[in-house]
């Protein structure tokens, strides 16, 4: 994408760049509205079908990648329309494909990724609240940065880190108040089991997502909307198909019909619980994979945090979660490290525009600029 700004003419620089500039803030609106709406819905639709008679934790994973194949269509318009190359003025820009078995590994290692921290989480939500999981799970954020650290070179910078400190503050808080956060009937031991899942849900996930971002820039080294809809469709098909392996090796797949019809809103709204439930997940999924696409896979992790205020009004609202002073510190802390993080990202475009600005007046005016040597 900056192989297109750089080979247009000077007399359109600014035009071009605004045009291109419009593009990207609204593909990442609609990224980051698939990511808040998706992930609020999705885990608030999960809490509905633990509250009313739903006991299979394989099946609540399984929901969470199944959702795939409603971007078929999309998948194959994207695919039968995609070039192979990416002309800019003069200059034609050809990558070449990664092979067949490099691409397989990097979805197979996704797909059980994300098939892992599917179960994990659907364990942790059915022995915790949603509001309590969803402050707990933004514990990925930090987990997300030291991985991005390793994996993708992520900066930290005084606002990065003062965003992920209380970020994970803000998630380990309930866990020196459990008692005030547990749901009726879950014993301690089953409320410590919940929270030890998300945890590791959070941090399976995390580390999907810096790899997501790893593998874009290393071996799928494609910037277009196609590599996109490959890396979900094919991510969530091996997830899928890990879950459905355990599904059947667990056994739980033998009472899915008394569970059916002993679901107290009925056997219709218990299919289109589930049903829900993996449309909102695949759309939470497109928001996050356009996020790292844009921007980078801590920003995506920065976004979900924000949708726990979401998760927590509605969860007080239909489920009637408590919401004491511990949960209020840790979603104002959750919201002060998601406002410290975007201020940082303002300043880094702030640069960027300023620099670009000054290039390009240099360059128009037949100046040399030379960059110092770090």
């Amino acid at each position: 994408m900056d192989l297109e700004k750089e080979s247009n003419p000077q007399n359109q620089n600014s035009t071009n760049f605004s045009g291109r500039n419009c593009k990207w803030w609204i593909k990442m609106v609609m990224s980051m509205v698939f990511v808040l709406a998706g992930q609020a819905s999705a885990t608030l639709l999960g809490r509905l079908y633990y509250a009313k008679g739903g006991q299979r934790q394989w099946i609540a994973a399984f929901v969470q990648t199944v959702g795939f194949p409603i971007l078929l269509p999309f998948y194959l318009l994207s695919s039968s329309s995609s070039p192979n190359s990416t002309t800019s003025g003069n200059t034609t820009n050809q990558t070449k494909s990664p092979s067949f078995l490099a691409l397989t590994m990097v979805y197979a290692i996704l797909g059980f990724l994300i098939a892992l921290s599917s179960f994990l989480s659907s364990y942790g939500l059915s022995y915790l609240s949603a509001s309590t999981f969803a402050i707990i799970f933004a514990s990925q954020l930090g987990f997300t940065a030291l991985f991005s650290f390793f994996l993708n070179s992520q900066k930290f910078t005084p606002f990065i880190i003062n965003s992920l400190i209380l970020l994970t503050i803000s998630s380990v808080l309930l866990a020196f108040q459990p008692s005030s956060s547990s749901l009726a009937g879950v014993s301690k031991a089953k409320h410590a089991i919940g929270f030890i899942c998300t945890v590791l849900a959070a941090a399976g996930t995390a580390l999907s997502l810096a790899l997501s971002q790893f593998f874009f820039r290393k071996i799928i080294k494609k910037e277009n909307f196609s590599a996109v809809l490959d890396m979900i469709f094919f991510e969530s098909f091996f997830a899928s198909c890990m879950i459905l392996i355990g599904l059947f090796a667990s056994g739980e797949w033998k009472g899915l019909r008394g569970e059916m019809e002993g679901y107290e809103l009925g056997k219709v709204s218990y299919v289109m619980t589930l049903t829900w439930t993996a449309i909102s997940w695949q759309l939470f999924q497109i928001g996050a994979v356009g996020l790292i696409f844009e921007v980078s896979s801590l920003f995506c992790n920065v976004m979900s945090a924000l949708g726990l205020p979401l998760i927590q009004v509605f969860a007080v609202i239909i489920f009637h979660d408590k919401m004491d002073g511990l949960k209020v510190v840790a979603m104002i802390l959750a919201i002060w490290g998601f406002v410290s993080y975007i201020y940082q990202h303002y300043i880094d475009e702030h640069k960027s525009k300023t620099s670009n600005s000054t290039e390009n007046n240099a360059n128009a005016n037949g100046v040399v600029v030379t960059k110092p040597p770090v």
